[in-house]
C-alpha cells in the first residue's frame, strides 16, 4: 500500500511540473573527494532506494564567448557550434569529422519510470527530438574551425556509433546496425543503406545508445547496454543486452564477446597491447557513494557482474534470485571513474599531440550525474597507461572542466572524445551544442 501511495504522489508531482522531485533522498556522498576513483576504490555500505536522489543540472548554456577551462598549457576553441544534441564523433581518413546529432528515440509515456525518466530528460537538456542525422564538418582552410557543415546521413533512428572499413561506412542505429557506401571528399551521402543487424531495441529501450568500433581485423563491436537498472523486468528483456557483440560485417553473423556489462557506451582499441577497452555506466539506487562507474579492457568471454554483483563480486542483494555461483566467474574492472559520473567517450593518446603529461593514456568524456548530491562529472579527464598498455595507479587528470557553472548550472556536458587531424582533442558537447577543440597553448 504504501509503494502505491509513493507512486501516485510522484506521478502527481510529475504532472505538476516535478519541481518538488528535488525532495527525494537528500542522500549526499560521504566518501572525500577522489576516493571512488583509480584502481581501488573505496567503497561504502549499500543504500537501497525506493526512489533514486534526483539532483539534475539546470540548463544554462554557453553564452557569448564562454567556454570550459582546458588544463594548464591547454587551449580551447569552438570547433563547430550549432549543432542538435552531438554525441559519437569519428574521424575520417582525409580528416572531416563526422557527428551524430541525436537523442533518444521516443519513450513509451506511461507508468511512473517512463515518467521520471521522460522528466529528467526534460531538465537536462535532453528532452527533444532526435535529429537523427550525421552531419559532416570540414576545416577547409586548416584555421581549427569547421567552414563546411553539411548533413551527410539522414533519415536514421537514433544513430550513434560510426566506423568506416574501406569504402563502407558503418552506422549503429538504436535497433539495427547499418552499412552504407562512402566515397572520400563527398559531403552527403546519397545511396541506400543495408542492414547488417537487428540491434535489440524493445521498450522502454533504456539505454538506446549503440558505440561502434572497427578492430584492425575488420571485426566490429557493438556496445549495447540494458533495458533496466537491475533486470527489473526481467531478462528476458534484456537478450544481447548489457554486453559488447562481435560482428562479422560480411555475413551479419555475431556472438556475445562480453557480458555483465551494464551500459559499455565508449569503445576504443588501447595501441600498444591491441586489447579493446570500454567505458560503462553502472547500477543505480544504492546511494550517491555507489557504484563507480569504470574504465575497463574488455576480454572475450569476459563477464563483469551485471546484474548480479559489481566491482568483481560485491553482491547487489536487490537482485532475485541470486546468482552467488557467478561470483567466482565475475572480472574485477580495472579502473574506478567515480560514482555516478556516466563516462560516454573513450580516446587514447597514439593520435593526440597535447604534450606531457597527456602522452599515454586514455581520454574520458564524463557526461555528468543526475542522480547524486554534490554532482560529479561534467568534465574530461585523462588517466595515465604504462608503457606496458595498462591502466596506471595515478588518479584521473582534469583536462577540460567549467561544464558546470558555480551555481549548479550545466552550461554543457561532454559526450564523445577525438583526435583531429592536427592532433587537437575534439569533444562533443550535447547540452552546449558545441564540438570544442583542445590543443597545446601557443
Amino acid at each position: 500500500m504504501k509503494k502505491h501511495l509513493i507512486a501516485l504522489v510522484l506521478i502527481v508531482l510529475l504532472l505538476l511540473g516535478g519541481a518538488i522531485l528535488y525532495f527525494a533522498q537528500g542522500d549526499k556522498a560521504e566518501l572525500a573527494a577522489g576516493a571512488d576513483v583509480g584502481k581501488e576504490p573505496v567503497f561504502t555500505a549499500p543504500r537501497s532506494e525506493m526512489i533514486p536522489t534526483i539532483n539534475v543540472a539546470d540548463v544554462e548554456r554557453w553564452q557569448g564567448g564562454e567556454k570550459p577551462v582546458a588544463a594548464k598549457g591547454l587551449s580551447v576553441a569552438r570547433f563547430a557550434e550549432g549543432l542538435d544534441h552531438p554525441r559519437s564523433l569519428l574521424r575520417l581518413p582525409n580528416g572531416d569529422i563526422l557527428v551524430a546529432e541525436t537523442n533518444s528515440p521516443p519513450r513509451p509515456t506511461g507508468g511512473i519510470v517512463n515518467r521520471v525518466m521522460g522528466y529528467l530528460m526534460d531538465k537536462a537538456g535532453a528532452g527533444v527530438p532526435s535529429a537523427n542525422r550525421i552531419t559532416l564538418l570540414r576545416d577547409a582552410d586548416g584555421d581549427g574551425k569547421a567552414e563546411v557543415k553539411s548533413a551527410f546521413l539522414t533519415d536514421l533512428n537514433a544513430p550513434y556509433g560510426m566506423a568506416l572499413i574501406g569504402d563502407t561506412l558503418f552506422v549503429a542505429n538504436t535497433d539495427a546496425l547499418m552499412a552504407f557506401p562512402y566515397k572520400e571528399g563527398d559531403t552527403k551521402i546519397t545511396g541506400k543503406g543495408r542492414k547488417i543487424l537487428n540491434l535489440p531495441a524493445q521498450a522502454p529501450n533504456m539505454h538506446w545508445t549503440r558505440s561502434l568500433v572497427a578492430s584492425p581485423q575488420g571485426l566490429l563491436y557493438v556496445g549495447v547496454g540494458s533495458n533496466s537498472n537491475i533486470a527489473e523486468g526481467g531478462l528476458e528483456n534484456e537478450a544481447n543486452r548489457a554486453a559488447v557483440l562481435e560482428v562479422n560485417p560480411k555475413t551479419g553473423d555475431y556472438r556475445i564477446y562480453a557480458s555483465g556489462l551494464r551500459n559499455p557506451v565508449g569503445l576504443a582499441f588501447e595501441p600498444k597491447s591491441g586489447a579493446l577497452w570500454s567505458v560503462v555506466n553502472e547500477r543505480d539506487m544504492l546511494g550517491a557513494d555507489l557504484v563507480p562507474d569504470y574504465l575497463t579492457r574488455v576480454e572475450f568471454g569476459g563477464f563483469y557482474g551485471w546484474p548480479w554483483n559489481y566491482w568483481g563480486g560485491y553482491e547487489d542483494r536487490r537482485v532475485q534470485p541470486q546468482r552467488p555461483e557467478v561470483r567466482e566467474y565475475t572480472k574485477r574492472p580495472d579502473y574506478a571513474l567515480g560514482n555516478h559520473v556516466a563516462p560516454l567517450g573513450l580516446a587514447f593518446a597514439d593520435k593526440v599531440q597535447l604534450g606531457a603529461p597527456f602522452v599515454n593514456g586514455a581520454f574520458v568524456g564524463l557526461h555528468g550525474s543526475w542522480n547524486r548530491k554534490p554532482a560529479a562529472g561534467y568534465k574530461v579527464v585523462f588517466v595515465p597507461f604504462g608503457e606496458n598498455g595498462e591502466v596506471g595507479k595515478a588518479k584521473p587528470i582534469d583536462l577540460l572542466t567549467g561544464f558546470l557553472s558555480a551555481e549548479g548550472k550545466a552550461h554543457g556536458r561532454p559526450v564523445d572524445v577525438t583526435a583531429d587531424a592536427k592532433g587537437a582533442l575534439l569533444v562533443s558537447d550535447d547540452v552546449g551544442n558545441v564540438v570544442w577543440r583542445v590543443t597545446a597553448a601557443k
